[in-house]
């Protein structure tokens, strides 16, 4: 992966198997210039409409609230469930905005805390691991805080060459440069030369490289071990942040948390639990703006049942 070509836009990509990819694009890049709380409004019933046909994305969200919080009543479960259904179609708006919105309305939307504690780590020249978690609005706090400071981004490619296009250029216009998430050898170089690298661990990835460990009420959550890879080999520090909406105001709030204390050095069985309370700690921020539809759970200890129905 160390190889990896950007892609670029050739006309091989006005093929007509584009042609839809290219209509979606374009209507977001026409919607991303109506005000915000039209945006706001459409992606709340966008969000709603999709749901209606994908019941199963639905069941997801619920069933990993049931996990996750077993003493949530059914009623606060089902007002949460709501929230987030708003949330996702929102965020298909937010990439909009991420991608097309010049920096001036990013800034003005966005508020930055605690960005003195990545400047003082720039001046030290001490590489800094960005523990995120997938938010709706992840790719708009990446676009704000690349106008501030920029980053490496861990990049996953799409399958469709032209929409892969435009998501990288989005995601580029604020960041130092992308790699593919797979480029273990391109993040531990970015971190030892002080740089910053973007890094969402929060995500079941498979047995690769991952162990069991608690998250929320679940005890044994497949976490990925790769971030004690990268602080054990480059002494990185590792900064959480999130990236809250207030949606009464339409103010975005991105916050840089001081480095964290006690990481378990060459231990990652204990780093992978160390790394799921951070992850707690930051959605619960904003639990009704986290991706609840990703099947967090689908991978179990050998002899375990599926957590989830078919």
């Amino acid at each position: 992966m160390s190889n990896f070509t950007p892609p670029t836009f050739t006309k091989a990509l006005l093929h007509p198997r584009y042609w839809l990819t290219l209509f979606f694009v374009g209507l977001m890049y026409v919607i991303s210039w109506l005000p915000y709380f039209i945006q706001y409004r459409m992606g709340q019933g966008v969000g709603r409409l999709a749901m209606r046909f994908m019941k199963k994305r639905r069941k997801i969200i619920e069933r990993n609230l049931e996990l996750c919080f077993p003493n949530m009543s059914k009623d606060e479960r089902e007002v949460m469930i709501k929230k987030n259904i708003d949330n996702t179609g929102l965020a298909l708006f937010e990439s909009g905005m991420a991608w097309f919105w010049p920096d001036v309305r990013v800034n003005r939307h966005v508020d930055i805390k605690g960005l003195e504690h990545m400047k003082k780590l720039e001046a030290e020249g001490k590489g800094a691991l960005l523990v995120a978690v997938h938010s709706m609005n992840l790719e708009l706090g990446a676009r704000a805080f690349g106008i501030k400071m920029s980053g490496t981004g861990v990049y996953r490619p799409n399958g469709n060459p032209c929409y892969d296009f435009f998501q990288y250029r989005g995601r580029a216009r604020s960041n130092r440069t992308l790699i593919d998430r797979k480029d273990v050898k391109g993040m531990l170089r970015s971190l030892r030369r002080g740089e910053r690298v973007w890094y969402a661990p929060d995500h079941d990835y498979g047995r690769r490289r991952s162990t069991f460990a608690p998250l929320f009420a679940v005890d044994n959550a497949c976490t990925t071990t790769g971030t004690s890879l990268l602080v054990d080999a480059t002494d990185c520090a590792v900064v959480p942040f999130t990236m809250v909406r207030d949606s009464a105001s339409g103010k975005y709030t991105l916050t840089m948390y001081p480095p964290v204390e006690g990481f378990p050095n060459k231990n990652p069985e204990e780093g992978a639990a160390f790394i799921n309370k951070i992850v707690e700690n930051s959605i619960m921020q904003a639990p009704e703006q986290y991706m609840w539809l990703h099947r967090r759970f689908k991978t179990r200890p050998e002899g375990e049942a599926c957590l989830y129905t078919k």
